[in-house]
């Protein structure tokens, strides 16, 4: 016959391969999941553009987010981490992002939101680049799941401008 710690590690190789198995499982039932998320972004004001005393360009925004992240959701998410970055291009570099506002999603009842609030972080520009810049605001997720590989992807807006003149 086989000894108690023969027969303790088999089980134990065994549990261990089972619970991989389901987790694979799990992880990739999330490839069937049908996510749509929405989401629109306004600037309702402009409040402060200005240029700092370092050669550096600052614009402070009121902004009005919509979204719905709800289809992000399945059995298998943990938490979204969701940001707002204004993109744009200057004679340096041919991508800037500067992140503005964040957030943890905890739930499924908290996805689908309205917020009206100034950018969380500073907007500035390392130079004077910004006046009458057009720019993008990018909705970026971050889907963290319990079990499996976390992925991210983004919505687009593009469109908004800033004044020609500091105010």
């Amino acid at each position: 016959m086989h000894s108690f710690g023969y027969r303790a590690n088999a089980l134990f190789t065994f549990s261990v391969t089972a619970l991989a198995f389901i987790c694979a499982i799990a992880s990739l039932s999330d490839n069937f999941s049908d996510q749509n998320p929405s989401a629109e972004i306004q600037i309702l004001n402009i409040n402060r553009f200005k240029k700092q005393s370092y050669e550096n360009d600052e614009v402070s925004l009121t902004l009005d987010i919509t979204a719905d992240l709800q289809s992000l959701f399945t059995w298998n998410t943990k938490q979204v981490f969701a940001f707002v970055a204004a993109e744009y291009e200057t004679p340096k570099n041919s991508l800037n992002q500067v992140s503005l506002w964040d957030a943890i999603i905890p739930d499924k009842e908290h996805a689908k939101f309205r917020i009206q609030t100034s950018n969380k972080y500073r907007f500035i520009d390392q130079g004077h680049n910004l006046r009458g810049k057009e720019f993008n605001l990018t909705l970026h997720w971050h889907v963290m799941p319990k079990t499996g590989k976390m992925f991210a992807d983004k919505i687009v807006m593009p469109g908004y401008s800033l004044p020609d003149a500091y105010k």
